[in-house]
């Protein structure tokens, strides 16, 4: 079975093309494009990191951008905004807002994998405005009222 979708990426350095890092990967990793620079990030620090990489997604399609669990994991470190989406109609390059909610300074540095990015169909809502919502047992129970 065959599910690619064909993406127009604008980079200018090869090396910052996105990457699958393993044959059943669902998401693609992203780089950081620092050449010659490193970002520090403090705790509680964020910073917008640029990743050199224009898309063009075919219509009906969404690019997510989600946190990589390894940096999350092992340093604290995540993506404000998850999942931040690209719409197929954006044609500017992709910046990841990374946050370092870890306890120790956190260094980027130019080549860096620092998020993954997903392709995903959209589907679009057909919105309608009715006072007669269907009840259920749950009804307008949110934020843990289904237990922990």
């Amino acid at each position: 079975m065959n599910n690619t979708v064909e993406i127009k990426c604008h980079i200018e350095n090869s090396s910052y093309m996105p990457v699958y890092s393993s044959e059943h990967a669902a998401g693609a990793d992203l780089y950081a494009h620092l050449p010659g620079e490193t970002l520090t990030l403090k705790p509680g620090e964020r910073v917008l990191v640029p990743t050199g990489l224009k898309i063009e997604l075919p219509e009906g399609y969404e690019a997510q951008i989600r946190p990589r669990s390894g940096l999350a994991v092992k340093h604290g470190v995540t993506l404000l905004n998850t999942p931040g989406t690209i719409d197929a109609d954006y044609r500017g390059e992709i910046k990841i807002i990374v946050v370092n909610l870890g306890q120790e300074i956190f260094k980027i540095s130019d080549g860096d994998r620092i998020a993954q990015m997903i392709i995903a169909p959209v589907v679009k809502g057909a919105f309608t405005a009715d006072s007669n919502l269907t009840e259920t047992v749950r009804g307008a129970g949110g934020f843990g009222s289904t237990g922990t």
